[in-house]
């Protein structure tokens, strides 16, 4: 499932990241690789705050979209 219909608070593992390929480099740049877990902090205004390599991380709902757990 995308990460965008991820319960808040609960930690998932990203299985794969979508998009092409200068979409899926920018996420893996920021934390988002397959293996990773990632937990949805919260949601506003379009974009979600996710928990990443011990992280906070702002992305919009697009990008949230490309990440599947």
């Amino acid at each position: 499932m995308p990460l965008t219909l991820a319960v808040r608070g609960v930690p998932n593992r990203i299985k794969k990241v979508g998009g092409r390929e200068e979409t899926r480099r920018f996420l893996e740049g920021l934390g988002f690789a397959a293996g990773t877990m990632v937990t949805v902090i919260s949601e506003a205004g379009g974009n979600m705050i996710v928990h990443v390599m011990d992280t906070r991380v702002a992305i919009g709902k697009e990008m949230a979209g490309k990440i599947f757990v």
